[in-house]
């Protein structure tokens, strides 16, 4: 009789995908405190409380999905295959987790951006005579 080797795929599965979100995370959102304070013009409070849901929701987003997929559909019986199911299925998740990273980073360039022409903007009205 073989023991099947999907239970092992699964304790080897879920504390790699947690750590590798937790990295990117705790990468990702300690290095964008510096765009919320520069989107939120330096209101300390706001950019952090934003910056801290931002990354509850990564965090929800991203280990929801790490859950969602994991489930092995074959039948795992040696460590050959073992380690091709792991690899497509970690593979897999860091490709969506690099996606989901360049999503976050793409709203923090883009929110910098609005912020920065709301500041232009302002400047400019009050150089306008008659506006204060």
């Amino acid at each position: 009789m073989r023991t099947s080797l999907n239970f092992t795929a699964y304790l080897v599965y879920l504390p790699i995908v947690i750590i590798l979100t937790w990295y990117v995370a705790h990468t990702l959102f300690k290095n964008s405190k510096i765009f919320m304070l520069d989107i939120f013009s330096g209101k300390t409070e706001i950019a952090i409380s934003t910056n801290k849901l931002f990354e509850t929701g990564f965090y929800l987003l991203n280990l929801g999905f790490a859950l969602l997929i994991m489930e092995i559909t074959t039948e795992i019986a040696d460590s050959r295959t073992l380690l091709e199911v792991l690899s497509t299925k970690i593979g897999g998740f860091s490709i969506y987790l690099g996606i989901s990273l360049f999503f976050n980073l793409y709203l923090f360039f883009r929110g910098r951006r609005i912020s920065r022409e709301k500041a232009r903007l302002a400047e400019a009205l009050k150089k306008i005579p008659g506006n204060s």
